[in-house]
């Protein structure tokens, strides 16, 4: 039964195409899916130093990798990589956690 199940399963997955517009639809697919993933590496990439940044009490160089990552949410949004809610809710948590940093050390 795990058998069948895995081979009908494998089937599907690996479905290529047929006709000619599907397989300019799979390229595309292709090509678009590698653009989604370089913007969503690029702003968590963004985000992340950013907190670093912000954790180390570095808040010179925070205030400006906050205006990389706000830019990176940005275009992700811009895109369709995320929602433009979901970055505009990191971008909020972001400026708050900012400022809670800067209010506490200074």
């Amino acid at each position: 039964m795990r058998l069948a199940l895995f081979f009908i399963l494998s089937i599907l997955e690996n479905n290529m195409p047929i006709t000619t517009s599907a397989k300019k639809a799979l390229r595309q697919n292709k090509t678009r899916h590698a653009r989604n993933v370089i913007r969503k590496v690029a702003y968590k990439k963004a985000v992340l130093n950013f907190r670093k940044l912000v954790a180390a009490k570095k808040m010179e160089e925070a205030h400006t990798s906050l205006a990389l990552a706000f830019k990176a949410l940005d275009k992700a949004a811009k895109t369709k990589v995320i929602e433009k809610n979901k970055a505009s809710r990191l971008k909020s948590r972001l400026a708050q956690l900012i400022a809670r940093s800067t209010k506490t050390s200074s």
